[in-house]
């Protein structure tokens, strides 16, 4: 294992046993020391050093990208939606595969690895979430703001959110193009319920400046 690899994803005895999460290398060799970046268990555990693919990938967050490489292993195939933990020299990113492009600028669905010119992504794990706000004052004028919360944060129709010194009702979600497994592009029926990370926008009733509190 070369020292270049201060991070990998196996599973963890103490709280992930059948799927993997991020451990830190602390000695690296035939019976490599981790320790887990969950729960801090260090445990000896086999890296095995696949071949890989080195591919370039644009990463987009917050309306700004850049550009990095990340090694995919040789003969896997990889998909629009998917979604993997990017290594950068800045941080450990969750992104979501939005399109692969292969040789003459070609954008299929899915790819192997040694097919890909280039896997373009957007960050997933932690997101900004824009919302339109309804007054409840009278006032005439809506409002937006942009609330930032980890991916998986969930949004349902008719509950009330309090984040950031905000207070809203979401009356509608609007999906990104990406979202898939809900059916519907915008959401506004009692109980909907979407990711952040599957959100291009909430319509809510802004309770901030109300007179009235439900607690």
């Amino acid at each position: 294992m070369s020292e270049a690899t201060e991070r990998v994803a196996v599973a963890c005895p103490s709280c992930s046993p059948a799927e993997p999460v991020v451990h830190e290398v602390l000695k690296p060799g035939g019976q490599t020391t981790v320790r887990c970046t969950e729960c801090s268990h260090t445990h000896k555990t086999k890296i095995e050093e696949p071949e890989t693919v080195d591919c370039d990938v644009i990463v987009s967050q917050d309306g700004e990208s850049f550009s990095t490489a990340t090694d995919v292993p040789a003969g896997e195939s990889l998909a629009e939606g998917e979604e993997f933990v990017l290594d950068t020299p800045e941080a450990l990113l969750t992104v979501r595969i939005t399109s692969l492009e292969v040789g003459d600028d070609q954008r299929p669905e899915s790819a192997a690895a040694e097919n890909i010119d280039t896997i373009w992504t957007r960050v997933v794990g932690n997101v900004g979430v824009d919302v339109t706000l309804n007054p409840q004052d009278g006032r005439d004028e809506s409002r937006s703001i942009e609330l930032q919360v980890p991916g998986d944060y969930e949004f349902t129709v008719g509950e009330r959110e309090d984040l950031a010194d905000e207070s809203f009702t979401v009356k509608g979600i609007h999906l990104r193009a990406d979202a898939t497994g809900y059916g519907f592009a915008r959401l506004d029926h009692d109980e909907d319920m979407a990711f952040a990370k599957d959100i291009d926008r909430l319509y809510a009733d802004d309770e901030s400046s109300g007179a009235w509190s439900v607690w």
